[in-house]
């Protein structure tokens, strides 16, 4: 637990041009019952490009209080500005990072929107209804973006209502990304730089099946997230060329080299 407790409290570095937050839950003896918590895991993007788990958290339930007291222990320990968050919807969680970090933008996860839309799908019309939602995320600006979300409403809203009402709910944290050319869409519009990492926790939880107590899950997350980072060593796909774009977009927040 003292490896764990130094890495949790370790000095991060100052600019993180894109967080992605996630959570996956882990079951967890309490007293004769077996419980569920959520992990909360976040991944910057360093400035090099390189992927960086800051921190796990262990907690019973989702919301703004949990996510305001993470977002401040970022900060506490170094962390000043991030460019973009992208997140899966976690409730509570724009709000507490706005609070601490106003300049922030945050976006929600196009790849987990497309997917809980397609929830509500047959099978036999889910390619057409994917085909049509990504008129919307593929446009070239936000209003192109608005006209083809009309158009889908009128298409489908008679069999699934559901969908341009979770989209129309959405909007704000859904189009920032479109304010952005493609190198830098490209990195922001999907949590698959997390999403990979989980699916290996998952793995591993899934195999443990539940933990004696908190302090367990966490040295063994700890353990398998060491394990997966060791295998880091390059910056992430068409860094380069979206670092560029930062580089213009937040002149007056890059640091001078």
């Amino acid at each position: 637990m003292e490896d764990v407790v130094a890495w949790q409290t370790r000095p991060l570095e100052a600019i993180y041009p894109i967080l992605y937050m996630d959570a996956l839950q882990v079951k967890v003896r309490d007293g004769a019952h077996v419980i569920n918590k959520a992990v909360h895991l976040a991944i910057g993007i360093t400035l090099a490009g390189n992927k960086d788990v800051l921190g796990i958290w262990l907690g019973q339930t989702e919301g703004a209080k949990l996510w305001l007291q993470i977002v401040t222990e970022l900060k506490n320990r170094g962390l000043q500005d991030i460019f973009i968050a992208c997140v899966d919807g976690l409730k509570g969680f724009p709000e507490a990072i706005e609070t601490v970090f106003p300049k922030t933008q945050v976006q929600l996860c196009i790849v987990h929107m497309v997917r809980h839309s397609l929830n509500f799908v047959g099978y036999k019309q889910r390619k057409e209804v994917a085909s049509d939602l990504q008129k919307i995320y593929r446009a070239a600006t936000r209003d192109q973006a608005t006209l083809h979300l009309d158009a889908f409403a009128e298409k489908w809203d008679a069999k699934y209502p559901s969908i341009s009402q979770s989209w129309r709910r959405n909007w704000e944290r859904i189009t920032p990304f479109l304010a952005y050319p493609p190198e830098i869409r490209r990195v922001i519009y999907t949590t698959n730089a997390i999403e990979s990492t989980n699916m290996s926790l998952r793995k591993i939880i899934k195999n443990r099946g539940s933990f004696p107590t908190d302090e367990a899950a966490l040295k063994l997350l700890y353990l398998a997230l060491r394990n997966i980072t060791a295998r880091w060593t390059m910056p992430i796909k068409d860094w380069r060329a979206a670092l560029n774009r930062f580089a213009i977009i937040f002149e007056d927040r890059m640091p001078a080299f």
